[in-house]
């Protein structure tokens, strides 16, 4: 059977039918994904990718497959895992755990505590993942480092040296052949200098470590980190900890926040007389709903 264009077009299904409809795509397609993985990994076992002249499992996917460079390692490793640790595949199968969450947990997985470990990440995003195995595998805080970034050697470029014709024609000598002068000396140029450019700032990351213990990886500008450099020099000894300076700095800004977006105070004054401007919320209003939220938005 050919497949159209027609067939990815699904216009004409009730909203209903077509939330069925992907539903039950996904569902089959975590299923093929966990075939797909098992399948990958013996053929890694076997080792079937050096017949077919390809010095590894990763250029074979590329080269035979026609996967990007990303989704085949990524699948590979998940593969490997798989293959050491079997429940993996019908937890991805059945859309208990995604790749990703594999990969994060493969490190941590023994057969002593497989079971419970997918157990307790069965439906867990990305970070709530990371919490969970910073609790159950701790790591040992980072050091704490403001340090401005290396800039990127760059090759220096060399400057072509123009090549300047001689105007002088050829003279006769009394005696002897027909020579030429010499040749004009070059005229040197400077080279041109380029600022050097700075190595690309990695992106802001904040990674759990512990149980309530985070690390944090920012890029700051010069007034930010001017900012935070005379906070410290404010502080004196207590400055010394910029984990400290940034909490309390986070904090001003919290409650300052909270005061302008929610009216939050803990001194509340009395009702004051309503607004002519029916869409000005009383001030009173805002703190009883943000309380009732919790500061979140309840839309559905």
């Amino acid at each position: 059977m050919v497949l159209g264009m027609a067939t990815y077009s699904y216009f004409g299904l009730a909203d209903h039918a077509l939330i069925h409809e992907l539903h039950s795509v996904w569902a089959r397609s975590r299923a093929t994904t966990a075939t797909l993985l098992a399948l990958l990994a013996e053929v890694d076992e076997r080792r079937l990718y050096l017949p077919a002249a390809y010095p590894s499992m990763y250029a074979w996917c590329v080269g035979t497959l026609r996967m990007s460079e990303d989704s085949a390692l990524k699948r590979i490793r998940v593969a490997r895992a798989a293959r050491k640790c079997p429940a993996l595949f019908p937890a991805i199968a059945e859309g208990r755990l995604n790749l990703s969450a594999v990969l994060m947990l493969a490190p941590h997985l023994a057969p002593a505590n497989a079971e419970v470990l997918i157990a307790a990440a069965a439906g867990k995003t990305t970070a709530e993942l990371a919490l969970l195995l910073a609790e159950r595998f701790p790591r040992p805080d980072v050091p704490t480092l403001v340090a401005p970034l290396e800039p990127v050697p760059a090759r220096p470029e060399v400057a072509a040296r123009p090549v300047v014709p001689s105007s002088a024609p050829c003279a006769a000598l009394p005696m002897g052949p027909l020579v030429s002068p010499p040749a004009a000396m070059p005229v040197p140029v400077a080279p041109r200098v380029e600022p050097t450019p700075l190595a690309p700032a990695p992106p802001a990351r904040v990674t759990p470590l512990a149980p309530q213990r985070y690390a944090l990886q920012v890029v700051l500008d010069r007034t930010t980190h001017d900012n935070l450099r005379a906070a410290q020099a404010l502080l004196g000894p207590n400055g010394r900890d910029v984990s400290a300076v940034l909490g309390r700095a986070l904090e001003l800004l919290r409650r300052d926040l909270e005061r302008r977006k929610f009216a939050a105070t803990s001194r509340p004054r009395k009702t004051r007389q309503a607004s002519r401007n029916p869409r000005q919320i009383a001030s009173g209003i805002k703190r009883a709903v943000w309380a009732r939220d919790r500061g979140q938005c309840t839309f559905v």
